[in-house]
Order: structure tokens, then sequence, then C-alpha cells
């Protein structure tokens, strides 16, 4: 019998501009779920945490801007390989809750999670080096 994996719920902001950029990061080369690969910013929340809590503090970390609105959209789960600065993997089954969100500001200031950030059109999307999972959401969304 198999170890059952750690569970993490995760909070996804989902970002647009005014003009109806969608916010994309790409993530570090050496850390996250997929590294290297275009995403959308978000982040676990922490144990006595609050889900809209973790949602405007991952944005405020990960981002350096305050969320001016949040609407729950949908959720989906998986198990998947995460790598852990240093380079330690684990299989980590993964629950995703999507936000709608507009935030205080276009110009970020990202932590080292992400190595850089781009607002892009809908219709540029596909254009990206999106992750997997990314893909499926922004899909899901009518994006691509």
């Amino acid at each position: 019998m198999s170890a059952i994996p750690p569970a993490r719920l995760v909070v996804v902001p989902i970002i647009k501009d005014e003009q109806g950029s969608v916010l994309l990061c790409r993530m570090a080369a050496d850390r996250g779920v997929f590294p290297g690969q275009w995403a959308l910013p978000g982040g676990g929340v922490e144990p006595g945490e609050r889900i809209e809590e973790a949602l405007r503090r991952e944005v405020r970390e990960e981002l350096g801007v305050a969320i001016t609105e949040a609407r729950p959209m949908f959720f989906k789960d998986l198990l998947h390989e995460k790598t852990f600065p240093g380079g330690e993997r684990r299989v980590i089954y993964m629950v995703f809750l999507l936000y709608e969100c507009r935030v205080s500001g276009t110009v970020l200031s990202l932590n080292d999670e992400f190595s850089e950030y781009a607002w892009v059109l809908p219709q540029a999307l596909g254009a990206y080096d999106l992750n997997p999972l990314t893909r499926e959401t922004l899909s899901t969304l009518g994006l691509l």
C-alpha cells in the first residue's frame, strides 16, 4: 500500500487589467510545480488562515500589489509533483480555488518565485509556454 500524499489547498487569482489582458508569471527555473513555464500566480493556504486572507497575502507577497476585487469562480484538483527550493521533489494532492481578481496596479514587484511577468491579451495567450494547468484553466474560461 502506497503512502497517502499530503494535501495542499491553493488559491489562484486570475487577474485582468482594464484592457482585458491576463496576468501571466514565469515560474523560477529551479522551483515550483512547473519550473520555467508561464503560469497564473497563487499559493498555498497556511494553517489557520482563511481562504480570502490567503488570496490577498499571496498576491501581496508574490506581486507586490493589493487585491481590490475578488470573486470566486471554480475549483479543480489533482495529484502533482512539486519541486522545492534545494531540488527536493514530492507528490502532493492539490486543490485549486480560482478567483477572478482586480489589483491595485499593473506595475508589479515579483518575489523570487517568478522570473518575469506579462500582461497578455487573450488572443496572444497561445504564444506563451503555458504550463498544462494554466492552459487548461484559460481554455475553461474561453480565453484560449
